[in-house]
């Protein structure tokens, strides 16, 4: 354990682009070979503005981490925060718990918030577009989310008192789950039922890119599927009555034009079917 907590106090730069990279080129290699879904698709096309998307988000992270790490600093220099009043623990158990915990602001709480406030949902739509989910589909999101989600775990850390170290081995386990719920993939039955009680599974997950609600609205969780059982938003749909997308957004200049998902924020509000 302690080696992990140094690697991640200094982690470069590039092995943080490496997770990302190697999570991504691991699923997109399974899905070639076991795909949960043929999709009548060109993968590397449909890729490409997922990877423009990824590209905005890393983008987004860099120029706002100054906040992460300000907010890191200010908990440790005042010992503010609930993990500095939590009982001793086990360094694993303390990891663990911290772990958890920003999952629920950095991914459920932000999520949940995103398909409730119709202003964040402006931006959250594009994520949703995307007919064709794959490993790549994780990182889909507008600039204007990337900030949201980013702000909401710097609110996270400061509630928390998240150590720096903490918060980059977050970010790390974040979007190499993100990846792999979202990968066209799934696992034995067997497995899936007994890792969905903790954990986001692909088929967990891909109930909520069901294009109509109220499944849309539903298991918003990334890392821990356990968020969505204590708050009551899991909902089971079986893989095949699954359609992706959003029933709003149903033509394809709505989700495979990257201008167009560019400036959906900014159009004219559109009703449900």
């Amino acid at each position: 354990m302690e080696a992990i907590i140094e690697f991640f106090k200094h982690i470069e730069s590039y092995h943080r682009a490496g997770i990302l990279a190697g999570g991504i080129a691991l699923f997109w290699l399974i899905e070639n070979v076991k795909p949960a879904a043929n999709f009548a698709y060109k993968k590397w096309s449909h890729a490409v503005i997922n990877f423009v998307f990824t590209g905005t988000t890393i983008l987004v992270n860099f120029v706002l981490a100054f906040l992460l790490l300000e907010a890191a600093n200010l908990t440790h220099k005042y010992d503010f925060g609930l993990l500095h009043v939590l009982p001793e623990m086990p360094l694993w158990l303390y990891t663990f718990v911290g772990i958890f915990l920003l999952d629920f602001f950095g991914a459920y709480l932000a999520h949940f918030t995103q398909h409730k406030w119709a202003l964040l949902w402006r931006f959250h739509i594009i994520h949703h577009t995307d007919v064709y989910l794959d490993t790549t589909s994780a990182n889909r999101h507008h600039p204007g989310e990337s900030v949201i989600r980013f702000l909401f775990t710097v609110f996270g850390v400061l509630l928390l008192g998240t150590p720096m170290w903490m918060v980059f081995l977050y970010q790390s386990l974040s979007v190499v789950f993100s990846q792999f719920n979202h990968a066209n993939i799934s696992l034995p039955r067997k497995l899936e039922n007994v890792l969905n009680k903790l954990f986001v599974t692909p088929d967990f997950h891909k109930v909520h890119h069901h294009m109509y609600l109220p499944h849309t609205d539903s298991n918003y969780g990334n890392i821990f599927s356990t968020w969505d059982y204590v708050f009551g938003t899991y909902m089971h749909l079986a893989p095949g009555q699954i359609d992706f997308g959003l029933d709003t957004h149903p033509n394809e200049n709505d989700h495979s034009t990257l201008r167009n998902l560019l400036i959906i924020p900014f159009q004219k509000k559109r009703q449900t079917k």
